[in-house]
């Protein structure tokens, strides 16, 4: 993973949205489409640029596609973020 890309696929509010879904669960494609006002060609493109940049994994589930998070991408952003703040993980548990 590059924070570059990351942070790139991260500056979208679209791929935020998404992101945001897909916390409570993996999703197929057309279930984060049904909840955007645009085309399942533009969806799939955001779907792309996370799974590029790391911040999303695919499992193909029969003729679908799901989409989950993965964490341990999120994990290690937050943690090079806690570092950035000066706070080691122990500080940061015994908050």
């Amino acid at each position: 993973m590059g924070f570059q890309s990351t942070f790139k696929a991260l500056s979208d509010p679209t791929r935020r949205a998404i992101l945001d879904l897909l916390k409570d669960g993996s999703m197929t494609a057309g279930e984060i489409a049904a909840k955007f006002d645009m085309t399942a060609a533009t969806v799939s493109h955001h779907l792309s640029v996370l799974r590029e940049a790391g911040l999303i994994v695919d499992d193909k589930v029969g003729k679908y596609i799901h989409y989950e998070l993965n964490m341990s991408v999120l994990d290690e952003i937050l943690s090079w973020i806690t570092a950035l703040k000066g706070e080691s993980k122990n500080e940061k548990e015994e908050s």
